[in-house]
């Protein structure tokens, strides 16, 4: 009984810059106001403003960077979770499967970027499960772990029949 388990999160470097960089931006505003009490901006926020958007965009941060993208296969089927987006995983069973595999995909040009996105659940990366249902629908979850994912969906292949 082969198992793969995965847990991902966003972790790029330019992602993480971005969100310290509009942070810091925030966070400067706040400063620049209430402590030099130098109007931030041409046309600044009222403090109230100031203070629940910095609060709002860290609590923002904060919620993005707790996102994880989760993934099961076993003996049962395939199992995926974007926390805290959905609280429970979904399960999708070898029964309901036509065709799995690991592919290779453009995650701009084929949707849009990364995240939720239509079909597809992906935090990075362009490598993917792709699975083929059944009743015709396709759902694309990301891994980072190719060659693990590749050899647990060959072992279950004969389940999908």
């Amino acid at each position: 009984m082969k198992v793969f388990k995965e847990a991902q999160k966003f972790t790029q470097v330019w992602v993480i810059l971005l969100f310290i960089l509009l942070n810091s931006f925030f966070l400067y505003g706040i400063y620049q106001q209430f402590i030099l009490k130098i109007p931030f901006g041409d046309n600044p926020m009222p403090n109230s403003v100031l203070i629940l958007s910095t609060i709002g965009f860290i609590l923002l941060t904060l919620f993005f960077f707790s996102m994880k993208l989760k993934t099961t296969i076993d003996e049962t089927g395939i199992y995926y979770q974007f926390y805290p987006i959905q609280l429970k995983a979904k399960k999708i069973s070898w029964s309901a499967l036509k065709y799995a595999s690991v592919v290779t995909f453009n995650p701009i040009l084929d949707y849009g970027g990364w995240g939720i996105k239509h079909n597809s659940y992906t935090v990075k990366g362009r490598i993917g499960i792709q699975l083929v249902l059944k009743s015709g629908k396709k759902l694309l979850i990301g891994t980072q772990k190719e060659q693990n994912a590749t050899r647990v969906l060959e072992t279950y292949q004969k389940k999908m029949k």
